[in-house]
């Protein structure tokens, strides 16, 4: 027995030590050569094809990188503080980060979208999910700031989220968890075993203004308690819907990787959300007492608002017929897409060894005809052969996610064989496919997700990078790859890190975005309560314990750089304003002591930081952002006197001591 169990430990480390050799030399033999070093080569001078907006998982932010070069250009903070800029920091950005629980600095952050127009990218905005805490943030591609962000009451594990509609009328989102209903009526305090008969989940529609963008909850639907993945909305003929992956269809509670896995099928479920739409408006649905916050920022005024609203249109689609509708599908889908054409909703069953393909003239036909295999909690089931445009044979191992280019072929990720799949929509061939390296999780081709594909390249999102890059103690960079689809066989480009754990991204043209930038803040519109629009109008004022600092900064000195007056006790709030107009030069202020953060000044922009001296002394104050020759000469002092003190309150700038006596 002993010998028997050596003979397989060895055999089993032999095939171990092959795999791991193997992997290695095929990943050298597909490094990148110099064809494809030329392909993704950007001169100086001259600017990437696409932007690239990448979701940085649990950074809570969002990364843009140029597209072919894999450059990174930005991080754009949106659920997490951020020390760079101040964000979450300044006075005018902590709102953003309100939520119904308190002031939440981080989150996780998946699946970005971008705002489109008859179902193309259209470059206006871009939307990307709270996981954790759940909320919906809309960033404003003129500015690449996070302008908006709206939690999302009766919802848990906001991953299916936040997916768009064909005109940008929703954004829309799906609880992971289903739990006990957020409802002030309900009672929430229920034991964990009673997940069939008290948990529920939901789907939300966050309404979105055609022109300023701002969010708002429009409704949503109670549904039975399962696992809500993924989504797409329809596009052209099936615009008026919206499609979801389902999982754990038999409700445990417990050890999900064995008890959610029992049956041979879960489901995609088909939503008419122009039906939902016509209810809420014809005033049907039950109003739910809930609270969650929504948080604005303005770019006149510099600053961002919370409000706590608490109301929630809920729709039962058992009351009203024809609202939402199950499809089988192989089961624990994750992926769910559609192609470019509106006619076929692609579902990846992470456990399943085919690709099931349904199509959207069928399932409107079995609609109709009522063709039913019965219900889920009162749901009807369509009878999967009747829904099914055909099965992708033995594609590959854990296929996850699909996207699609202009000439009717769709792009799959495997993630136990480490593969990006490529195969014909209508024909359920696979034509080709190339190996990632590793364990690729999602992917993306420009315009993928719309009716109008760019094409040209396809980029793998992995989740193991182990023998691509320099080590870097035990955790290694997180990593993405770029392919070429212009020919008959894709071809690997480029290697590229990336910052957080990036999961989905969206890529557009360049100038689509690059055109509309926003390159200064006028300084005379500036609406700011304590902005000062020149140096006549710098000064400093007690409020009580509160010190406001109206401050100026230009190159190369802050007005006023000298403060005298502030006592222990104080609160201080530097009210600091960019005077420049040029592109491009922005200000940093940092005083010593601060708890916080530092701030980063746009050009006509003004931003407050606030603090709170922990002791009596004299305390420089700088510039962080490098601006000019004399940078290092943009500082100044404050000085803080102990409580009590008869020191008045003085500033000033450029007044010079008197000579010692001789």
């Amino acid at each position: 027995m002993r010998t028997k169990s050596i003979q397989i430990i060895t055999v089993a480390l032999i095939m171990v030590v092959t795999m791991f050799g193997a992997c290695k030399d095929k990943g050298a033999k597909s490094g990148s050569n110099k064809d494809a070093a030329s392909k993704v080569y950007v001169e100086p001078g001259k600017y990437d094809e696409f932007y690239n907006f990448v979701s940085g998982g649990f950074s809570g932010q969002m990364s843009v990188y140029g597209i072919p070069s894999g450059r990174l250009f930005r991080i754009i903070p949106v659920f997490s503080v951020d020390p760079t800029s101040g964000y979450g920091y300044s006075e005018e950005t902590k709102p953003m980060l309100n939520t119904s629980h308190g002031f939440v600095p981080w989150d996780d952050s998946h699946h970005p979208a971008l705002s489109v127009s008859e179902g193309a990218h259209d470059g206006r905005w871009a939307f990307i999910n709270a996981n954790n805490t759940p909320r919906i943030a809309r960033i404003d591609l003129k500015t690449f700031r996070t302008v908006d962000i709206i939690e999302i009451p009766n919802s848990s594990g906001n991953h299916s989220s936040p997916f768009i509609t064909q005109n940008s009328e929703y954004v829309v989102a799906g609880t992971r968890f289903s739990y006990p209903m957020d409802d002030a009526a309900s009672n929430p305090d229920v034991s964990i075993d009673t997940y069939k008969e008290n948990f529920k989940g939901t789907v939300s529609f966050i309404g979105i203004d055609p022109k300023s963008g701002n969010m708002s909850l429009s409704f949503q639907i109670i549904l039975p308690g399962m696992n809500f993945d993924l989504a797409r909305a329809g596009k052209k003929a099936s615009g008026d819907w919206v499609f979801f992956s389902c999982y754990n269809s038999e409700q445990a509670n417990t050890l999900l990787e064995v008890n959610a896995s029992q049956k041979d099928k879960d489901f995609v479920m088909a939503v008419n959300w122009k039906k939902c739409e016509e209810l809420v408006k014809q005033g049907k649905g039950t109003k739910k007492k809930v609270r969650y916050a929504h948080n604005t920022y303005s770019d006149e005024t510099h600053s961002a608002k919370s409000e706590i609203l608490t109301e929630s249109i809920m729709l039962d689609p058992k009351e009203y017929e024809g609202l939402v509708y199950f499809m089988p599908c192989p089961k624990s889908p994750h992926g769910c897409d559609v192609d470019p054409s509106g006619k076929y909703i692609v579902a990846s069953g992470k456990l399943a060894a085919v690709i099931p393909v349904f199509s959207f003239d069928k399932i409107t036909k079995a609609i109709e005809a009522k063709t039913f295999e019965g219900d889920y909690q009162g749901i009807p089931v369509l009878k999967y052969d009747a829904v099914l445009h055909g099965e992708v044979k033995k594609p590959g191992l854990g296929p996850l996610h699909t996207e699609f280019d202009a000439n009717g072929f769709a792009y799959t990720s495997f993630f136990v064989s480490s593969e990006i799949v490529k195969w014909n929509v209508e024909k359920l061939e696979v034509v080709d496919r190339v190996p990632t390296y590793y364990s690729i999780g999602h992917l993306s081709v420009p315009g993928g997700p719309t009716t109008k594909p760019w094409g040209k390249y396809v980029i793998a999102y992995n989740k193991i990078t182990k023998d691509r890059y320099l080590p870097t103690g035990p955790e290694l960079t997180q990593s993405a790859q770029l392919y070429s689809i212009e020919g008959e066989k894709m071809k690997l480009l480029l290697d590229f890190p990336t910052t957080g754990e990036p999961h989905y991204a969206e890529a557009i043209p360049a100038d689509l975005v690059a055109k509309n930038s926003v390159k200064i803040f006028k300084i005379e519109e500036n609406k700011h309560p304590y902005a000062a629009k020149g140096e006549a109008q710098a000064k400093v004022e007690r409020k009580g314990n509160e010190v406001h600092v109206w401050m100026t900064s230009i190159r190369s000195h802050f007005t006023p750089d000298n403060i005298e007056g502030v006592k222990m006790g104080d609160v201080v709030y530097f009210h600091v304003t960019n005077l420049e107009q040029d592109w491009d030069v922005p200000h940093g202020f940092a005083v010593k002591g601060a708890n916080n953060a530092e701030l980063l000044i746009m050009p006509g922009e003004t931003a407050t930081l606030k603090w709170s001296p922990d002791r009596v002394g004299v305390f420089p104050m700088y510039c962080t952002d490098f601006c000019s020759a004399l940078h290092q000469e943009m500082q100044g002092y404050v000085r803080v006197s102990p409580a009590g003190s008869n020191v008045p309150l003085s500033f000033s700038t450029g007044k010079v001591a008197p000579a010692p006596a001789k």
